[in-house]
């Protein structure tokens, strides 16, 4: 078939380049503008962009899909379908119309649980055992079409979203091409009641609550590994923290945010249990072992670390 794919970011590049080894036209590939990246702030495509330049396809970056020069792009593409995966913006009801077919979407999560812009990091965020990938026919509603396939996964124990992210994106990508071989395959409507929603994630999300359970504490990081991360202050300054491991179970005796002990691991009180921070990075410094960081940094039990 035609088609334009829509993708951004990492978790799109399998499906890309499953729908090309498939043997499908790929008339145009749809992604974000390039955005400042790293310490220089250099403008950096995303990963779905980079791979259409390598492939030598035809490559549109726009801004916004409002306005109707974009639209009229997409419109002279002449696509039987659109395929999307994690492009990173709302397709309006005109766009869905364009394809002579119609849209699919590959979405990170067995829908209608996690619909939404997370569903990785929901998925980790909410102690699932289980998640997977749903391609959906796509409405102008947020993830509410019916569905044409699902397959599901368990999450490992330890598994950071990026290390899920990546195992269900081969998946999408294998489901994506098996449900275009079969254009004619009628999809599942969604049970409505069964909906659960997550947000977008922002920076801010990385702020430990120490108020919070130990438990928790550790799939927040699993969930906001890579990105954005978890981090406190520490003297008015920014303290990243990698490597968290629940070290205890109910009250620890001391208010949460206090740091416990420091030999031989470096523990903080949480407001039930505590955890033990495998790694830390002090405002423009690089990132060290806990042990070096402590005899660096001069770090006491009894130390407070605010939310």
């Amino acid at each position: 078939m035609r088609l334009v794919f829509f993708g951004s970011p990492d978790f799109a590049v399998p499906s890309l380049s499953a729908l090309v080894a498939a043997g499908h036209e790929i008339v145009l590939v749809v992604s974000q503008p390039a955005k400042p990246a790293g310490r220089h702030g250099r403008p950096s495509d995303p990963a779905v962009a980079r791979l259409a330049k390598s492939l030598s396809l035809p490559l549109f970056q726009p801004e916004s899909l409002k306005p109707d020069e974009a639209v009229l792009r997409l419109a002279a593409a002449r696509a039987d379908l659109f395929a999307v995966a994690a492009y990173g913006k709302i397709l309006s009801r005109r766009v869905l119309d364009v394809p002579r077919l119609y849209c699919v979407n590959v979405h990170g999560s067995i829908l209608p649980r996690w619909r939404g812009a997370s569903p990785v990091q929901a998925a980790i965020l909410a102690g699932d055992r289980t998640t997977g990938v749903s391609i959906m026919k796509m409405e102008a509603g947020m993830d509410t079409g019916p569905v044409f396939a699902a397959e599901e996964t368990a999450i490992g124990e330890g598994e950071t979203a990026a290390a899920l992210g990546a195992r269900l994106a081969e998946i999408g990508a294998r489901l994506l091409v098996a449900t275009l071989e079969e254009p004619g395959r009628v999809p599942v409507p969604q049970d409505d009641a069964l909906a659960t929603y997550c947000p977008k994630i922002s920076r801010e999300d990385g702020l430990v609550d120490w108020t919070r359970p130990a438990a928790e504490l550790v799939r927040r990081e699993r969930a906001f590994t890579p990105w954005p991360g978890l981090y406190t202050f520490r003297k008015k300054a920014r303290l990243k923290l990698a490597g968290l491991s629940r070290v205890t179970e109910g009250p620890s005796g001391e208010a949460p945010g206090t740091v416990v002990s420091v030999s031989p691991s470096l523990v903080v009180a949480c407001g039930d249990g505590s955890v033990a921070v495998g790694e830390l990075q002090a405002e423009g410094r690089r990132r060290l072992p806990a042990a070096e960081f402590v005899r660096g940094e001069r770090v006491d039990p009894g130390e407070a670390w605010p939310s």
